[in-house]
This record gives C-alpha cells, sequence and structure tokens, in this order.
C-alpha cells in the first residue's frame, strides 16, 4: 500500500484513491451497489469526472479466484461553490457516487471513505460538505443534515385555468426556440448569473452542459432531446430558459398529453411569468409537470384557480449539507435580522464541537465565534446543517425533541436569524 492507502476495517481491504486505469473496475462496482449490473459500462462520462485522489475505491485483497484486488465500494467528491443566503459562494466538497457492494456490508467501508473525504476536504479549506442521499437514515451519523429540499407541482391546465392573465412582463418580450448549440453555449452564462440569486444552487461543470445536450452518452441516464426556449428582453437581453419534454398521450381522439419542465431559470419575476406562460400554452398539454421546484414555489399562485395544482409526488429531502468549518460558513451568509444565540454544537469528528455564539449585525453581517457563555441551544451539527441555509425550522427541531432549548424561545429567535425569505433550492443532482 503507498501513502494514500489505508488498511480497511477488515483485514485484507484497502480503502484507497483509484488510478485511471481502474475506472472499468470502479464503474462496475458502482453498477453493483446501486444494484444497476444490467447497465453498459460507463466509463467515457467517468473519465470526463476523473480527478486524481478524488475517486475512492474500498479493494477487497482476498477476494476468491480474483487475479487482482476487487473493488467493492466505491466514493467521489469534488470540489463546488454552494450557493448562501446573500449571493456568496461557499466552497464545498460535493460527494456523490457512494456504494458499498451488498456482499460487504456493515464492514466500515462507507464510514472510512467517508471520514477520509471530509478530513481532506477540511484540509482543502472546504467549509462544509454536501450530498444527495439515497437513504435518510445514513448520514446524520456523518453531520449531514436535509438542508435543501426538493418540492414541486402537477398541475392540471383546464381546472387551473392556466396563468392569470395581466401578470407583469418586460413589455417588448420575445420567446424563442434554441438550439442544442446555444443551449450549450449560452446557457452556461445564464446559470451563472442566476445562481447567486439561489440559496442552495450549485455550479454546472463543463461536463453538465454536455451530458443535457446528448454530446456524451451515460448509460442507465434516459436523456431526450425536449425543448429548449429562451427569454429575451426588448434589447434582446437574455433573461431567462426553459427545457422541456412532451409525451406524445391521447384519450381517444382528444389530447391528453403531459408537459415535464426539466429546468428553469428566470432572472427576474416578470421573466418567469412570461415564461409559465408560454409553457401553460403549448397546444395539446393536458398536465404540466414541474417536478424539481423549490419548496414554496409560487406556481399554484400564478394559476386562476390554485387548485387545480397539486404537490409532487417525487417532492422530498434532497440536499444535505455537513458544516465543516463554522466561522468561514457562517461568515459567507447574510442575515435578515440581527440577533445573538449561543449554541453548544456536538460533532462526532470533533471538528466543529462546543459553545459557538451566533451573531448577526443590522447590516446583516454575521459571525460565529467560541464563547464560554451559557447555552440558548443545544444541537448536533447535521441539525445545525439543516438550519444553515435559512430553510429548516428549529422550533420544528425543538417540538421533535430533535434540539434542545435552555432558554425559553431559544428555538423561534434561531428561527429569527437564520430563517430567509428565499427557501433554499438546489435543482441539480450530482
Amino acid at each position: 500500500m503507498g501513502n494514500d492507502a489505508q488498511q480497511g476495517p477488515d483485514r485484507g481491504i484497502e480503502i484507497r484513491p483509484i488510478t485511471h486505469e481502474e475506472l472499468a473496475d470502479w464503474d462496475r462496482a458502482l453498477a453493483l451497489g446501486f444494484m444497476r449490473p444490467h447497465v453498459p459500462p460507463a466509463i467515457e462520462w467517468r473519465r470526463l469526472l476523473f480527478e486524481p485522489g478524488r475517486m475512492l475505491g474500498a479493494f477487497d485483497h482476498d477476494f476468491p479466484g480474483a487475479d487482482r484486488p476487487r473493488c467493492v465500494a466505491t466514493f467521489r467528491s469534488f470540489d463546488t461553490g454552494l450557493t448562501v443566503p446573500g449571493g456568496e459562494r461557499l466552497p464545498v466538497d460535493a460527494i456523490t457516487g457512494v456504494t458499498v457492494n451488498s456482499t460487504h456490508r456493515r464492514r466500515g467501508l462507507l464510514s472510512g471513505m467517508m471520514r477520509r473525504d471530509l478530513a481532506a476536504a477540511r484540509e482543502r479549506g472546504s467549509a462544509a460538505a454536501i450530498l444527495i442521499a439515497a437513504e435518510h437514515n445514513i448520514y446524520g451519523r456523518f453531520g449531514f443534515g436535509s438542508a435543501a429540499p426538493l418540492a414541486g407541482w402537477r398541475v392540471d391546465v383546464r381546472r387551473s385555468g392556466g396563468v392569470r392573465a395581466g401578470l407583469p412582463v418586460h413589455e417588448g418580450h420575445r420567446i424563442d426556440f434554441a438550439t442544442l448549440e446555444e443551449f450549450s453555449k449560452l446557457g452556461p452564462d445564464l446559470h451563472e448569473r442566476w445562481r447567486p440569486t439561489q440559496p442552495g444552487a450549485i455550479g454546472r461543470p463543463d461536463a453538465w452542459w454536455r451530458l443535457r445536450v446528448g454530446e456524451v452518452d451515460l448509460p442507465g441516464f434516459d436523456w431526450k432531446q425536449g425543448f429548449n426556449v429562451f427569454h429575451r428582453t426588448a434589447d434582446g437581453t437574455l433573461t431567462g430558459m426553459a427545457n422541456y419534454t412532451v409525451d406524445d398521450k391521447w384519450d381517444g381522439a382528444y389530447p391528453d398529453c403531459p408537459l415535464t419542465v426539466r429546468d428553469f431559470i428566470a432572472l427576474d419575476r416578470e421573466t418567469a411569468n412570461a415564461l409559465w406562460a408560454f409553457l401553460f400554452s403549448v397546444d395539446w398539454v393536458r398536465h404540466v409537470v414541474a417536478p424539481h421546484l423549490g419548496p414554496g414555489h409560487v406556481l399554484p399562485l400564478l394559476l386562476d384557480d390554485p387548485r387545480g395544482a397539486k404537490p409532487h409526488e417525487e417532492s422530498a429531502d434532497f440536499t444535505w449539507l455537513r458544516l465543516l468549518d463554522l466561522p468561514a460558513a457562517f461568515a459567507a451568509r447574510r442575515y435578515e435580522a440581527p440577533g445573538r444565540l449561543v449554541l453548544d454544537v456536538t460533532d462526532r469528528e470533533g471538528w466543529t464541537a462546543g459553545r459557538w455564539a451566533l451573531e448577526a449585525a443590522a447590516d446583516g453581517t454575521g459571525r460565529i465565534t467560541r464563547t464560554d457563555d451559557p447555552a440558548d441551544l443545544a444541537l448536533d451539527v447535521s441539525r445545525l446543517g439543516s438550519l444553515y441555509l435559512g430553510g429548516g425550522s428549529a422550533a420544528g427541531l425543538a417540538d421533535a425533541a430533535l434540539l434542545t432549548e435552555h432558554t425559553p424561545g431559544a428555538a423561534v429567535r434561531a428561527d429569527t436569524l437564520l430563517r430567509t425569505a428565499r427557501a433554499p433550492w438546489n435543482p441539480d443532482g450530482f
């Protein structure tokens, strides 16, 4: 084993970064871990994402009949920026591709890979780590908390009456179909202009855009070209875009087509109104399905009859966050109300454990510093992660016995300090 390797909890199992030549073995282990062995290898996609030291594998040196160690667990991370309240981008460690083969469960392989990666992330200067949890009960023990839920709507166009007439739009605006080339050329800049406006948003690397326009094939990813539309103001400024698909479905001789919104970006309310009005005007469409919107999205309020909208069935927790550097994280975000609160934080790894004074000034700036003052609230770092982006409820956590109030009313004060008018939302899987 080299300097980058470590002995796994089981004798004969080694956790280490993989080499470029081991991508096929890593890909096979990932497919087995996600129970998708029927999916063809995704080596081209893995090569696009490969970054030395950031793809980990657990290798079984005692695998029967194998001529070399067999990869039995996978883990990948990459650096990105997470938009926090106020628009700043917090440097975070994004974790994905986490699997353990069913034959090697409960041997500490996930724990070994996770702790290795989080420790390295802290050394690199990441203030937090994020992931999308496939199972709810796994990641809390590593300090992660659900921080940016996913929500959406399924709208019956006839019952809703469509988008209300008279909503404000840009005078002289226009909406046009865009080619795939235009989408991949102009979309990244539009996304970067939008990103600071949405807490919870993350970056879209070049590979993301290449996958969405069909330039690269990812086996198991059901790519469909769909429709791309751009919104421009009268002077030609690009201020929004939407990507959607329409399924060819009929009820006898009557069209019954669902339109599914896959991507929606608007830099302002007027642009959003115009794009929604367009989507609800598409011929043959009976239902508009928008599965990936932020919690509390105003779409039902834009309709003639909001009862025509039902919550999408896939609404759930989505992006989880693990704080690694409290001073850096809390100085980066902004606050909508001034105040002071003392938090007693527990952390199994010890990285953020201790008593901290969170203070927000009237100008929206804030900081968190160590203190010996009596605690107002006691909570695990996973619960603090749920509150950090402004979408959680400390009062709700208190009612559920998931944090402890030492000072009466402290949970409500925490919500006043940390909650934001715009709920955190991350529209992108990773």
